[in-house]
């Protein structure tokens, strides 16, 4: 029988790094603010409408330790959104798919295209959407506030919920296994922030 990696062996394999937006980059709550500029009711539906979400500054910054770090990154979302699309621009992710109802098949597509093992990924996941893509990953991190299916599955549950901290723990959790996380952290604050 092979032996069984332990959390740390398997997050030093890790090259690439991908997760979900609404439940891990935010809080999970999907705010809409109706758009003034259609005229009836019928008109305001959530089509009719501004979609707004919060990001923590900290998943901004793991970004940029995680790109420090030789970890590539990027998000694999259900829901399509301009203000995802928005922040992904912003903080220069590599892979993004949004609109994805098949996330285990995305995971697979990106993986071929950075010509990676799916044991070279990780995937940080809330909800059991996100099982699919966590399963064939080389480690599946849910966020502290993961519904119990998806921790259950998980080889390591972040201490910060989503939208709070949790993409930043996930990050920190992969360099310092690696070994990587105090070169990079003299090199951010030699640096400077490059996002947030």
């Amino acid at each position: 029988m092979p032996k069984k990696l332990s959390t740390q062996a398997r997050a030093r394999k890790i090259k690439l790094l991908l997760f979900d937006v609404d439940g891990v980059l935010t809080d999970g709550k999907l705010y809409f603010l109706p758009d003034r500029d259609k005229k009836s009711d019928s008109e305001l539906s959530a089509q009719g409408s501004i979609e707004f979400k919060g990001f923590h500054a900290h998943d901004g910054v793991a970004i940029s330790l995680a790109r420090l770090g030789g970890l590539r990154t990027g998000l694999i979302t259900k829901r399509y959104s301009e203000t995802v699309a928005l922040r992904a621009r912003d903080l220069k992710l590599e892979f993004v798919r949004q609109g994805i109802h098949d996330k285990g098949a995305a995971f697979h597509e990106i993986l071929r295209d950075a010509g990676l093992s799916p044991d070279e990924g990780a995937f940080v996941g809330d909800d059991i959407v996100d099982l699919p893509a966590m399963r064939p990953a080389g480690i599946a991190i849910a966020v502290q506030n993961a519904r119990a299916e998806v921790k259950k599955e998980a080889h390591y549950t972040t201490p910060h919920p989503g939208g709070d901290g949790a993409l930043r723990d996930a990050v920190e959790f992969i360099l310092k296994a690696q070994g990587k996380w105090k070169k990079v952290l003299d090199t951010y604050i030699a640096e400077g922030p490059v996002v947030q």
